[in-house]
């Protein structure tokens, strides 16, 4: 008679921490066997640019320089809509579109990811393929080759506490029918805006803001690379 043991379930988060584990296992397995192929890749591998100020002033060819001059999180953003009996409308991560062919309509999937170290460094990418997990890959891989550093401050009138935890001052950006308008708010405010672009300021390191958006916000594409365009617009000062 086989004994059955009755094995504890795992919460979410908890299962959270083993991918994450795992992935960063493999990434550094990926690193250490890795074989950089530009000037800037080999200069980085052998530890003779450490800095990635430094590397930012050159442009970056490879996905894994990044990897070792940062500790980056990644984000996916809900750019699709689910379809269903009355028109479906629930919120996806993966936008479908098909071709017709001779052979058929061929399905292809699009993901839009952020990465970034929560500490003035961000990127935005899109990726397409004709599965989801390659798209994803693709769009995280473009994101690392798009980090840029944006600059923070403390430029809210009613708050003098001079850390670096919003935009310095008022800043907007403009992606085909979407406006974002990023303005100073006080410590504790929290983050006034969309939750997607929520996801984005959060990974560039700024708690706390308030928004105004313009346009067909719901085409979270637009709306997205206008955040970053306004964010982009911080080191104008």
């Amino acid at each position: 008679m086989e004994r059955r043991f009755n094995r504890p379930k795992k919460s979410r988060e908890e299962i959270a921490k083993i991918r994450e584990e795992r992935l960063e296992q493999e990434q550094e397995r990926h690193l250490e066997t890795w074989m950089p192929k530009t000037k800037l890749g080999k200069l980085v591998k052998a530890k003779k640019i450490k800095d990635i100020d430094e590397a930012l002033k050159y442009k970056i060819l490879e996905p894994e320089i990044i990897d070792i001059l940062l500790r980056l999180k990644s984000e996916i953003l809900n750019i699709g809509q689910a379809k269903g009996k009355f028109g479906g409308g629930k919120r996806r991560a993966w936008r479908q579109t098909q071709k017709k062919t001779a052979e058929g309509n061929v399905p292809t999937f699009t993901c839009m990811a952020v990465v970034g170290n929560g500490d003035g460094y961000v990127g935005l990418a899109s990726g397409k393929a004709k599965e989801t997990l390659p798209a994803r890959a693709k769009a995280v891989r473009k994101a690392k080759l798009n980090i840029m550093k944006i600059k923070r401050g403390c430029g809210s009138f009613d708050c003098v506490c001079g850390e670096p935890h919003t935009v310095p001052f008022i800043v907007k950006g403009k992606s085909g029918s979407c406006k974002v308008k990023l303005i100073p708010a006080a410590q504790g405010t929290g983050l006034v805006i969309g939750d997607e672009c929520k996801k984005i300021l959060k990974l560039a390191g700024i708690r706390d803001v308030y928004s105004v958006t313009n346009g067909k916000i719901r085409t979270t594409f637009n709306l997205a690379k206008a955040c970053m365009e306004a964010l982009k617009k911080t080191n104008e000062m």
